[in-house]
Order: structure tokens, then C-alpha cells, then sequence
């Protein structure tokens, strides 16, 4: 028989790898998700899921999707992928919450140049520990192998989530009102956003071990809390301190004819972020980019506030930093953000 000159793996796209990924996602799935039935999702072409085991009387399907931006490149280049699975389902998760949405379900896209079977499988433990944070399921994803779109050692990351809310229980900026409390819910550093310009100001700094500590730290997942403060009826209002940073997102959960004063002087600014701004970072820049210390934030009234801080470790127990009034300006700051 006349030797092939051409073949698919010889075009760099090894499909005997991605079966050996496949087979292990299948396995991981089935010991960390017993109760539910994904276990004959992965591998099908489309996962399915029972939505008659959630006894939610007017439900509403909410959905997201977001990725892990350029923190890729720290992983890549610290050669560590056990932590960014969790920040893609955190990234996508933490959106659900703030419409007071139960996660579900988790899907997955990978892109790569060159399939790295022990690099994914280790993506893919994080993705898995991340949705058991979430008490949701891993259900499915996509792992590309694209050889000229992406360099051997280049691959990108995707996440979709799928959660479900009771109608009178979804969480809308028209529930906020004036002299509400605004609550910070403390990050657990960097979170997945900024790091463009973190990568920008590595190029002139070295990594030292802190660094290499806190720029890899996943993304804090706030979804057991803040669905027991929705269970309780203790929240107004809330948001996702994510891309924008303070700046962008809190206005983005306050209504129309109403503006949240903001003392930035009482945020608890974590080190990383002071090492950042003493790079010649200015405070606007800083706040717009970064979260700065506060990973979430709760709009609620005064005495619902006090009830809050019992659902939340100590580590990361909500406090307040500014308060709901009517005004012209979503947002307005109080003082200036000690460093």
C-alpha cells in the first residue's frame, strides 16, 4: 500500500490526544458529580440537563459567558494551570449572582495551538473545583487543537454558565432606594481583569515570590453567600467588581435618578493593589482597572446590612462604603483611596 504524505496529525492537530482529554474529563466528572446525571454529557454532542429537579415555582433561565483575559499569559509564563479553571467559573458565576441566579451548569472552550495533555488536565481540575465551589456541574465544553491560529504553547480560555431564578426573587436595580447602604464584599486579589497592564508593568519588574503568589490567586467565588442573603431576602441590589472596576460596575446596578456616594477611604486596599500604584498607576487609572480590594458589592437598607456580615467568613465579611441617595450621577466619591 502507498505511504500517506499528508494526514491530519501531520497538520498538527493530534485527535488521539483529545480523546485521551476527553476521557479523563469524563472520569473527573463522574467522581466529583455523582447526583446528577452529566455523567452521560461528556463526550455526547450536546449535554442535557433536568430542570424538574429544581423545584423553583416561575423560573427565569439567566446565562453568561466571559473568559480569563490575558492572566493566561502569567500561567503560561510561571508554567502553573491549577488555578484558572477556577477563576473561568468564577468569572461567569459571580454574573449569575447578581441577578440572584442558582448556577447549574458549566460548559468550557479551549483553544490551543498544541494539545498539552498534562497542562489541560491539570485547566481542567480547576474548572471542576470551581463548579464544585459553585454547586453547579460541569456538563460539556470544546477543546480545539488550532495549529496556525495559535502558537504551540499559546491556548485561550472560554466559560458558559446556565443558572435559574424564581421571578420573585430576581435581583434588579429597581428594588434600590435612597439612603440604602452600599457593602463591599472583600476580593481575593487581582481576581482575572487588569492584567494587560499588570503584564505592561512586569516587563520592567522582576517576580518575586510574592508576586508569584498573588497574580496566579483564583478569583473568589461568592455564589454559597450572597444565594443565602437572596434566600433570606437581605439583598436590593448588587455587583460583580470585574473589568471597569468600581468605576463601571456599581452604576450598573443602580437605577435611574439615583447615585451611590463612595467613600473610597474606607476600601481595605489589598498589598498587590499598593505595589500596583506605586508603579506610577494614577488612582482613576487604578479604579477603572482594578478592584482594588472590593470583589462584590451589596446594595442594601440599614438593617438588613447588619444581618449580612454572619453569612460571610471573616476573611471576607462585607463592610460598608457608602450609601444610596437621589442624584444626577450613578456614582460619586467620597475622599481619596488610602494607599
Amino acid at each position: 500500500m502507498k505511504k500517506t504524505k499528508n494526514s491530519y496529525k501531520k497538520s498538527g492537530v493530534n485527535i488521539e490526544t483529545a480523546y485521551k482529554l476527553t476521557k479523563y474529563i469524563k472520569k473527573i466528572s463522574q467522581t466529583a458529580f455523582k447526583k446528577n446525571s452529566n455523567k452521560n454529557n461528556i463526550g455526547n454532542f450536546a449535554s442535557t440537563f433536568d430542570l424538574s429537579s429544581q423545584k423553583i415555582k416561575d423560573p427565569l433561565i439567566v446565562s453568561s459567558t466571559d473568559g480569563v483575559g490575558t492572566k493566561i499569559e502569567i500561567a503560561n509564563k510561571l508554567k502553573k494551570f491549577d488555578t484558572i479553571g477556577i477563576d473561568l467559573v468564577a468569572m461567569c458565576v459571580n454574573d449569575l449572582i447578581v441577578q440572584g441566579a442558582k448556577p447549574l451548569f458549566f460548559l468550557d472552550y479551549i483553544a490551543t495551538g498544541k494539545l498539552k495533555l498534562n497542562q489541560m488536565k491539570k485547566i481542567i481540575k480547576g474548572i471542576v473545583k470551581g463548579c464544585k465551589i459553585s454547586d453547579c456541574i460541569l456538563v460539556g465544553g470544546e477543546t480545539a487543537e488550532m495549529p496556525g491560529t495559535y502558537e504551540n504553547n499559546k491556548f485561550d480560555l472560554a466559560g458558559f454558565s446556565v443558572g435559574i431564578v424564581s421571578k420573585k426573587k430576581l435581583l434588579n436595580k429597581n428594588k434600590v432606594k435612597s439612603n440604602d447602604v452600599v457593602l463591599a464584599v472583600p476580593s481575593s486579589g487581582l481576581h482575572s481583569n487588569g492584567f494587560s497592564l499588570v503584564r505592561k508593568i512586569l516587563k520592567t519588574n522582576s517576580l518575586n515570590n510574592f508576586l508569584k503568589k498573588e497574580l496566579l490567586s483564583p478569583t473568589k467565588i461568592y455564589v454559597r453567600e450572597v444565594l443565602k442573603l437572596v434566600k433570606n431576602n437581605l439583598i436590593h441590589s448588587s455587583a460583580n467588581i470585574t473589568g471597569g472596576g468600581l468605576i463601571e460596575n456599581i452604576p450598573r446596578s443602580i437605577p435611574s435618578g439615583f447615585g451611590a456616594n463612595i467613600d473610597l477611604s474606607k476600601i481595605k486596599v489589598l498589598k498587590i493593589f499598593k505595589w500596583l500604584k506605586s508603579k506610577n498607576i494614577s488612582d482613576i487609572e487604578m479604579l477603572k482597572t482594578f478592584n482594588c480590594g472590593v470583589g462584590f458589592c451589596i446594595i442594601t437598607d440599614k438593617q438588613s446590612a447588619k444581618k449580612i456580615k454572619k453569612f460571610f467568613s471573616k476573611k471576607f465579611e462585607p463592610y460598608q462604603i457608602g450609601y444610596i441617595n437621589k442624584s444626577k450621577n450613578k456614582i460619586n466619591f467620597i475622599k481619596r483611596i488610602k494607599w
